[in-house]
C-alpha cells in the first residue's frame, strides 16, 4: 500500500485542506475522514482511534494525527509527507498574510473579516465534532455516552477531563 502515487495524493490533499482550514485542522476533519476512508486507506474505527490517540498526547496533535494516517497509508515516507503537508503550506501562508495584515492594520475591511471568521470557524469545528461523533458512535451505548457527555459539557461547569475520564472508564470496563 506504500505506492508513491498514494503518498502524493494524500500529501496534496492534506496540503490543500491545511491551507484552507480556519481554526486549524479540526475544522476540515470531515473532509479528511471522507477522503481517507473513501480511498480505503483507513476504516472509521482507525480514524476515530487516531484522533483519540493524537488528542491524548502532548504537542501538535493534528500533525501527529496526519502522521498516523500517512503511516497507515505508506509507512515512514507517508508519515513524513503527511506531517509536512499539514504544517508547511499554512505556515508559509500565515507568515505572508501576517505581514500584509499588519501593514493594513487600520483598514476597515479587517474588522469585517475578523467578524466573519469567528462564526465560520465555530461552524467548521461543530461539523468536525459531528463527523467524529457519527464515526465513533457505532452502538446505542456509545451514542448515549456521547449524548450525555455533550449535555454535561453544555449545561454544567464540570471540567471536561472528568467527562473524558468517565467515558474512558466505560470503555476500559468493556461497556462501550
Amino acid at each position: 500500500m506504500s505506492d508513491p502515487a498514494s503518498v502524493g495524493r494524500l500529501a496534496a490533499h492534506l496540503a490543500l485542506l491545511s491551507s484552507i482550514s480556519f481554526g486549524g485542522v479540526p475544522t476540515v476533519l470531515p473532509d479528511i475522514h471522507v477522503y481517507v476512508v473513501g480511498n480505503g486507506w483507513l476504516s472509521d474505527r482507525d480514524f476515530a482511534d487516531f484522533l483519540a490517540m493524537s488528542q491524548a498526547m502532548p504537542g501538535p496533535n493534528m500533525i501527529l494525527m496526519m502522521s498516523f494516517i500517512g503511516w497507515k497509508v505508506a509507512g515512514l515516507s507517508g508519515a513524513i509527507a503527511s506531517a509536512c503537508a499539514t504544517f508547511a503550506p499554512p505556515c508559509a501562508m500565515y507568515f505572508l498574510a501576517y505581514r500584509l495584515w499588519d501593514k493594513f492594520r487600520d483598514a476597515p475591511w479587517q474588522k469585517i473579516a475578523r467578524a466573519g471568521l469567528a462564526p465560520l470557524t465555530a461552524g467548521l469545528v461543530v461539523a468536525g465534532g459531528t463527523v467524529m461523533a457519527r464515526t465513533a458512535d457505532i452502538s446505542w451505548p456509545a451514542a448515549a455516552v456521547s449524548a450525555v457527555a455533550a449535555a454535561t459539557l453544555l449545561f454544567t461547569r464540570l471540567n471536561p477531563l472528568w467527562v473524558i475520564g468517565g467515558a474512558g472508564l466505560l470503555g476500559a470496563f468493556g461497556i462501550l
